[in-house]
C-alpha cells in the first residue's frame, strides 16, 4: 500500500524516525519546474548579459530554449493537481493567518515556538504566492514581447519587456535566497530531495504540521 503523507519510517541510524513530508509526485512537480525555471534564467542571462551573450552566440538557439521553458513552466503546476497531495500543499500555501504575519514580522517570534507553523512557514507561502504570480506575469508579458501574432503596439511590447526585464531579476534574487536557505539547512534538502524528514526537524520547525501518530510503513 503507498504511504500517504505524514507516513512514518522506522527510526533511523540516530533513533529519530522519519516523517514523510513530500510525496513522489510532489518532488516530480518541484523539481521539473526548477529545472525550467533554471532554464529561463540561465537563456535570459545569456540573451542579455553582453559579455556572456558575445560569448555563448547561438541567440536564436538561446531564444528558443528560453520560449520554450517559458510556456512550459505552468504545466507541472497543472498536472500537479492531479495528486490529492499536492492539492492539500496549494491550499496550506493558501493560508495566510496571523502568526504568519507575526512569523514575518519578528525574528525572536520564530525561535520563541510560540507561534502556530504548519507545513509551511509564512517565508515559503510568500515565496509561493510571489513564484505564481511572476510565471502569470512572465507569460502575458513574454508573448507580447514575441508578438506572434502581430497584434501587439510598440508601446505595449516596449512595456511589456522592461517588466519582464525586472520582474525577471526580482525572481533570480528570490531563486537564490531560496537556494541558500534550503543548502543552510540540510533537512530540509533531504525532504525536497527524498521526500522524508526527520520528525525531530518536523516538531521543532513545523509543530503543527507534525504529528506523532502517524503510521509506521511496513
Amino acid at each position: 500500500m503507498p504511504l500517504s503523507e505524514n507516513a512514518v519510517e522506522p527510526s533511523t541510524s540516530d533513533g529519530d524516525a522519519r516523517v514523510l513530508r513530500f510525496t513522489r509526485a510532489q518532488r516530480a512537480v518541484h523539481w521539473t519546474f526548477a529545472v525550467l525555471a533554471f532554464g529561463c534564467l540561465f537563456t535570459a542571462v545569456a540573451l542579455y548579459v553582453g559579455p556572456i551573450a558575445t560569448l555563448v552566440g547561438r541567440r536564436a538557439l538561446l531564444r528558443s530554449v528560453h520560449l520554450t521553458c517559458g510556456y512550459l513552466m505552468l504545466v507541472p503546476l497543472l498536472l500537479g493537481l492531479l495528486s490529492r497531495a499536492f492539492r492539500a500543499d496549494v491550499r496550506r500555501l493558501n493560508r495566510f493567518g496571523p502568526d504568519d504575519t507575526r512569523w514575518l514580522r519578528s525574528q525572536p517570534a520564530r525561535r520563541s515556538g510560540r507561534l502556530s507553523v504548519g507545513k509551511f512557514n509564512a517565508g515559503q507561502k510568500v515565496a509561493a504566492a510571489f513564484v505564481l504570480g511572476s510565471v502569470l506575469v512572465f507569460l502575458a508579458t513574454g508573448m507580447a514581447m514575441a508578438d506572434l501574432g502581430g497584434v501587439w503596439s510598440l508601446t505595449v511590447r516596449t512595456g511589456s519587456t522592461l517588466v519582464h526585464q525586472w520582474l525577471a531579476f526580482a525572481f533570480g534574487v528570490v531563486v537564490v535566497g531560496h537556494l541558500r536557505l534550503a543548502l543552510r539547512d540540510r533537512h530540509a534538502m533531504s525532504g525536497a530531495i527524498t521526500g522524508w524528514v526527520p520528525r525531530s526537524w518536523a516538531r521543532s520547525e513545523h509543530p503543527d504540521w507534525a504529528v506523532d501518530d502517524a503510521p509506521v510503513s511496513g
